[in-house]
């Protein structure tokens, strides 16, 4: 773009600005907002207190001016000679507009009135979220600029004594004197806010009477009266939202550094806190909560748009204010690690991936399991590319904001809310377009990271449709419908505050905020922040981290912008998948005639001055931005093929006839499912009959994770489950099948697992305990991953009754865990412990079933299980012995395999193929002598991460010779709660005697032994492809 272009777009940014906030210090003011059509003034619904949509924000503390002091202050820093052509004088502006607001509301000191009010003791019940975004962060961000900590270029500080030995900065030839009223106002504002805090959650009530207090009901069913002892109206709703309750920490904690005061930085911690504790298990948090219960409202919905949009926002920006402010940076890094794990859990279960849409984007999901449940956008997401760009996550803000770029391109604005099905279309509710500044935000700061001229010419496209459909004689009015431009009455402050700020940064490259260097913020109404170098305690000497610590908390770089591709000016518009967003957003229904109906107009006072390039695009409107020239389009561009999801629909016949016989019951006439056979359980769906059932599934990349460093690689293709009928599944949501279901479908088929198996040991249990009846209370193994406990928890109390008559009680646990490429499609692996009792009858010892992992070995030297080592109905009694040893430097004496079927030895000191050749030879008798090895990996790294052994060579004696009869060997996870089961199977245990190098035993055994077996696993398969979430039990 060239540098008169820029300079054009500049000027008529200015110009955008200063139509609406000339008209508004015209019509308006001191009223909150401007109503364009009617050149009036915007005020409360006094007449009509429900109407939050007016009087959440509308405070009557001149909302417009607050909210634009920070914009005019921006401006200031232009360049001067475009000013002085134009007559303009924003720092002059700046300047009026606080002493403007210092004569309405006095100077913020005890007892200071002004001519509206003293300080803003004011009968308006407000949001408390609008009130501090608009308010208190309009009335920081300008103190800052006023004092010199955010600059405003060719602003000299001019500071003079006062009479009472303070100092303050002379303005407009000392005819008033800055001495920090914004900063006291912004204090009674946020003070005034303080009441909505007083729940025992944390989680401050919704809204709140900046004179009177809360305005309603402590406890909304108990009808506790509001705090001045009145009522005005009966239970009033105390739903908030997460971003409502969880974005008042950079205000509140600029605010406290500034004052010294710690009460608004401890409580909007507080807040931000009760909302990321109640996260979902799945990572998510919801958008309504209740202030007082602090449980998630209906629908449980999560998503990255509105009530939930600024909670993702305040937390990264949280920990950029934060940095290098608290002596051990612990808050700094806490809101790190919120981002990072909500920014992970936001792209596993919302974002929907490009192997299922023409092209990612971000929808609704359930709050608890993840699972799809709607696929609209709402434009209060457009924020999300600019804050994926400053976590340095490039590739995903620039893939997710061309979606954006291609709906505006469609409907020269974007909708309130789109819907992404049946070709793309408007919410019927929700066509308008408020002048909202989240989409230009966005566009601002991928270009500041990546110089991409792309983005300049889609910020061109918002402002030459903004100002050909929205400009009015008496301001800039909201489009009512993106399709047939009628226009709304309003005009949101946040257009001159946000929208038109951004714009002007984006167009002025050499602003010094572009070009600052430190831990300031924009806030989420566009309100720079900063905590200042003055008030930084223990900035500059806070402790160098250890070693260690620097290793586990590096710090997340940002790249520097790439250059463009040979021959090419913008990687953007070269990128593979333009045309995937372009085809999802529809473009191609976009008339090829590149002329949008608007005449062509002088700059008057009836007119914003439209010229040709504000209706013809330089090309057609299939490409994107539709201010795209030709220089920037690809002269052989090519798209990567769009990815259709692969899916499949297994429908199971009535499998509850037998023998031809034909079934009575309803469920079967209509074809459903028999009742009970689906059950929701925690962590999924418990399937004890398919007979009716619908499973839809959808094919998607098989991971494998790499040791050591955790990354993973996509080995191959796997179905999952991710409906059955018609209810969604989540992406982490388990589809539990009783063992014993065999569906007849062909194409539906079980697969043994050739890498993993479970060691099936019964022990008898020590007694912890006795109670009344003489039922034994025996202490359990504990979990290693409490989400599959509480899953396989609900699953007992199902499964329970099935083997009640038997007289045993079923425990299910999870055992030390144990994951692999095999283990997202097998059997994941359970503990289970099976406790026969007698109730009326005296305790007697209890027998314990252990389910343990292990994993076989692959390559030349791997020997096939016996086969009488395979459960079956019973569980016979194996001798075992436990070898405190790796069996590297010593030869196993000939007496333990004679008399052992099972060893178990521990891992480490030399190879696999090594240990074994230290067995000598023998001949297999009757399932007496040696059929399997257990090697107990001690090696601590646990937690499913075993990798499979390696046996290159043929197995060996220790002679050398090649093994006539190969030894079977499993790897477990050999934790403590692991070694402690096989020291209770054991029937004896030794180690060998460094000095005669014979095995001596080692301790007493318990000999508490009574079965052994190895029981495999199992996975689905439909057409050949892993059903990766559906489990056998």
């Amino acid at each position: 773009m060239t540098d008169d272009t820029t300079r054009s777009l500049r000027r008529d940014t200015r110009n955008l600005f200063y139509h609406g906030y000339g008209n508004y210090m015209l019509h308006a003011f001191p009223e909150d907002e401007l109503a364009p059509l009617s050149c009036r003034p915007q005020t409360r619904n006094r007449e009509n207190p429900a109407d939050i949509g007016l009087n959440d924000v509308l405070g009557n503390y001149s909302l417009t001016l607050v909210d634009s002091l920070s914009t005019l202050a921006i401006l200031a820093s232009g360049d001067e000679q475009e000013n002085r052509e134009e007559g303009r004088d924003p720092l002059r502006d700046f300047q009026s507009g606080v002493r403007s607001v210092v004569e309405l509301y006095g100077d913020g000191e005890e007892g200071s009135c002004g001519n509206r009010a003293c300080g803003f003791d004011l009968d308006s019940k407000v949001q408390v979220f609008e009130t501090n975004i608009r308010g208190v962060g309009g009335l920081l961000s300008a103190h800052l600029f006023a004092v010199g900590d955010l600059p405003i270029r060719r602003y000299k500080l001019v500071w003079v004594e006062l009479d009472d030995g303070t100092r303050g900065i002379e303005w407009d030839g000392g005819r008033f004197i800055y001495t920090g009223q914004l900063l006291r106002l912004a204090h009674d504002l946020a003070s005034r806010l303080l009441p909505a805090f007083s729940t025992a959650t944390g989680l401050p009530y919704p809204r709140v009477n900046l004179r009177h207090g809360i305005p309603f009901y402590h406890d909304a069913e108990t009808g506790v009266c509001r705090l001045d002892g009145t009522s005005s109206d009966p239970r009033e709703i105390t739903e908030t939202c997460a971003a409502g309750a969880g974005s008042l920490v950079l205000e509140f904690t600029t605010l406290s550094r500034l004052t010294g005061d710690e009460r608004f930085e401890k409580l909007a911690r507080k807040a931000f806190w009760a909302v990321w504790s109640r996260r979902s298990p799945t990572g998510l948090v919801g958008g309504g909560i209740d202030a007082e219960s602090g449980q998630w409202t209906l629908p449980p919905l999560a998503g990255i748009g509105a009530g939930i949009d600024s909670f993702f926002e305040y937390a990264l920006k949280s920990h950029i204010l934060l940095s290098n402010l608290d002596d051990d940076g612990s808050a700094s890094s806490a809101f790190l690690e919120v981002w990072t794990q909500a920014h992970a859990s936001t792209t596993h279960h919302i974002r929907r991936p490009p192997n299922s849409e023409k092209h990612p984007f971000y929808g609704q999901s359930d709050l608890f399991s993840g699972a799809h449940r709607y696929n609209w956008i709402d434009n209060l997401s457009a924020y999300y590319p600019g804050l994926l760009t400053l976590a340095g996550e490039m590739d995903e803000a620039i893939e997710s904001h061309l979606l954006f770029s291609a709906l505006w391109t469609r409907y020269s604005a974007l909708p309130e809310r789109w819907h992404t099905f049946n070709g793309g279309f408007i919410d019927a509710n929700f066509r308008h377009w408020a002048g909202r500044p989240e989409f230009i935000e966005s566009t601002w700061y991928l270009y500041q990271a990546t110089k991409d001229p792309w983005f300049l010419h889609t910020g061109e496209m918002v402002l030459r449709d903004v100002r050909r459909r929205c400009w009015v004689q008496c301001g800039w009015a909201d489009l009512g419908d993106v399709v047939s431009g009628e226009l709304r009455d309003r005009m949101e402050s946040f257009f001159l505050g946000e929208t038109a700020k951004y714009l002007f940064l984006l167009f002025q490259p050499e602003h010094p905020l572009n070009t600052m260097d430190g831990n300031f913020v924009f806030s989420t109404e566009g309100h720079p922040l900063v905590i200042p170098k003055s008030v930084r305690k223990n900035a500059m000497i806070a402790r160098k981290p250890r070693k260690e610590e620097e290793k586990k908390s590096a710090q997340p770089t940002c790249p520097t912008p790439p250059s463009a591709l040979p021959l090419t000016l913008s990687n953007t518009a070269n990128r593979h998948d333009l045309f995937h967003a372009a085809a999802l957003a529809n473009l191609y229904l976009v008339p090829i005639n590149p002329a949008r109906s608007s005449p062509l107009l002088e700059a008057s006072n009836s007119s914003p001055g439209i010229s040709l390039a504000d209706v013809r695009s330089p090309t057609n409107y299939t490409f994107y931005p539709w201010t795209l020239p030709k220089s920037l389009i690809p002269a052989k561009g090519t798209s990567s093929p769009i990815k259709g999801a692969v899916i499949s629909t297994l429908t199971f016949p009535d499998l509850s006839n037998t023998e031809g016989e034909k079934s009575s019951s309803p469920a079967s006439n209509l074809r459903l499912p028999p009742f009970g056979a689906i059950q929701k359980v925690l962590e999924g769906v418990l399937i004890t009959s398919l007979s009716n059932v619908r499973l839809s599934m959808v094919q998607e990349p098989r991971a494998q994770t790499l040791q050591p460093d955790g990354m993973q690689m996509e080995v191959g293709k796997e179905f999952r489950v991710q409906g059955i009928a018609n209810w969604a599944l989540g992406r982490d949501e388990k589809v539990l099948a009783l063992e014993g279901v065999s569906p007849a479908d062909p194409h539906f088929t079980r697969v043994r697992d050739l890498e993993w198996v479970d060691l099936v040991v019964d022990v008898v249990g020590v007694l912890e305990g006795e109670d009344g009846v003489g039922n034994i209370v025996e202490q359990e193994i504990e979990a290693g991953n409490g989400t599959l406990d509480r899953m396989m928890a609900e699953v007992e109390r199902m499964v329970g009754g099935l083997l009640g008559d038997l007289g045993i009680d079923v425990e299910v646990v999870q055992p030390q865990p144990a994951t692999s490429a095999t283990t997202s499609m097998a059997t994941t692996p359970i503990h289970a412990k099976a406790t026969r009792t007698e109730s009326t009858q005296p305790a007697k010892p209890s027998l314990t079933r252990h389910l343990i992992p292990a994993i076989f070995p692959t390559g030349v030297g791997a020997a096939p299980l016996p086969s009488h080592l395979e459960l079956t109905d019973t569980l016979p009694h194996h001798k075992t012995f436990f070898l405190d040893s790796t069996l590297c430097t010593h030869f196993l004496p000939s007496w333990i395999v004679k008399s052992y079927p099972i060893l178990i030895i521990r891992r480490g000191e030399c190879s696999f193929i090594e240990k074994l050749a230290n067995i000598p030879a023998f001949v297999p008798s009757n399932g007496e002598s040696l059929q399997l090895v257990i090697v107990l990996d001690n090696s601590g790294a646990g937690g499913g991460d075993l990798i499979r052994p390696l046996l290159d060579e043929v197995q060996r004696t220790p002679t050398g010779l090649e093994r006539r009869h190969a030894v079977a060997m499993v790897l477990v996870d050999g934790l403590a709660e692991t070694e402690e089961v096989f020291l209770g199977m054991a029937s004896a245990k030794g180690r060998f005697d460094e000095g005669s190098g014979k095995v001596v035993e080692v301790g007493e055994t318990t000999g508490r032994g009574r079965g052994f077996a190895v029981k495999r696993r199992y996975w689905f398969e439909s057409m050949g492809v892993p059903i990766g979430n559906l489990i056998v039990l």
